[in-house]
């Protein structure tokens, strides 16, 4: 199963507009539905001189030799270094940019006062949005508020909220919802993933982020997480702390701290639904687990917790110290149980 299957209906909905295209489009949907994919897909289709019946890209002609090797010169991506980069891990090489910059935005210039190839379409991906700086959104709402001919942005988001109003409000917007649950498992199951229905569940139904967090770290740290987490009264901030930034460090840069925040969110999240006696939604092998821990918390600490995993998530970018900010996250969380 492909990405276009998974979201057959979003597909259908692009093929419609092909006849009379934006200038822009901005997908919309949480993180690891697939976007940035779909996206590809279909600029590779409405580059394709051969494109299939149901406006896939051929992938035999020249454009999609040129769009797979990614020198296409009516295509352009805008990403952030760190994405580009990814994987790599060269020593004393400086941190790559997390942001689109407005450098990357000025050098469109050149490629708008270029003809396109046999006088067809120009085709921008911007991937994710929400991650341009400032100077970089306010120079792109300049080039959204006055299109270039025969060019289709295509914007993905994980966040719209992030945007900037006036950048929304030039686009159609191209809802990506979560995928059916069957076809979401088959996905993982095609991609090499076992257990798939607690993966899913783990990644609130978002097969790439299952697919993700089955992956990083060899899921062990998930697995020495919950055990600690499921810890009656709570527990012990320090030797927890020591073996997940341990966890962290052995991952090379595939664990970062904002998972762990993350999936203690979603811990959190659990106890509240055990707590109103519904079941969990996310940790569903240990239902009953949490629902005993739920017993032993005070309803009424469970949403002050979560406001603070909250601002916790946030200081996970750019913590001091890796071994201080995950004591605090479970002396926060041992609080719970305390009379």
């Amino acid at each position: 199963m492909n990405i276009i299957d998974l979201h057959a209906d979003v597909w259908r909905g692009l093929q419609a507009q092909r006849q009379r295209l934006p200038h822009a489009l901005l997908l919309i949907g949480q993180r690891g539905l697939g976007k940035f994919d779909l996206a590809r897909e279909f600029a590779a289709g409405l580059l394709c001189e051969q494109q299939t019946s149901d406006g896939k890209a051929c992938g035999n002609c020249l454009a999609c030799n040129w769009f797979e090797q990614g020198n296409h010169p009516d295509f352009r991506l805008l990403q952030p270094d760190a994405l580009a980069e990814e994987g790599e891990t060269e020593e004393g090489k400086k941190k790559a940019s997390q942001q689109i910059t407005i450098d990357q935005i000025r050098e469109l210039e050149e490629f708008f006062n270029v003809g396109t190839h046999r006088a067809g379409l120009r085709i921008i991906v911007v991937n994710p949005t929400e991650s341009m700086n400032r100077n970089a959104a306010n120079a792109l709402l300049k080039t959204l508020e006055e299109p270039s001919a025969n060019t289709l942005f295509l914007l993905i988001t994980n966040e719209p909220l992030k945007l900037l109003p006036t950048i929304r409000s030039r686009c159609q917007v191209v809802p990506v919802a979560l995928p059916k649950i069957k076809a979401a498992e088959a996905f993982l199951a095609a991609a090499g993933i076992n257990d798939a229905p607690r993966w899913l569940a783990l990644a609130g139904g978002s097969p790439g982020l299952a697919i993700e967090m089955a992956n990083s770290g060899k899921a062990g740290w998930l697995e020495a997480l919950v055990k600690r987490l499921s810890v009656h009264s709570g527990p012990d901030p320090i030797a927890s702390a020591a073996e997940i930034e341990k966890l962290v460090k052995e991952s090379k840069g595939k664990l970062p701290l904002k998972a762990i925040v993350e999936a203690m969110q979603k811990w959190l999240v659990d106890l509240t639904l055990a707590n109103n006696a519904l079941p969990v939604r996310y940790f569903l092998p240990q239902q009953s687990t949490i629902s005993g821990l739920a017993a032993m918390i005070p309803p009424a600490r469970l949403l002050p917790a979560y406001r603070a995993l909250l601002q916790r998530r946030r200081e996970a970018e750019q913590p001091l110290n890796a071994r201080l900010f995950f004591e605090g996250l479970f002396m926060d969380y041992r609080a719970l149980f305390k009379n």
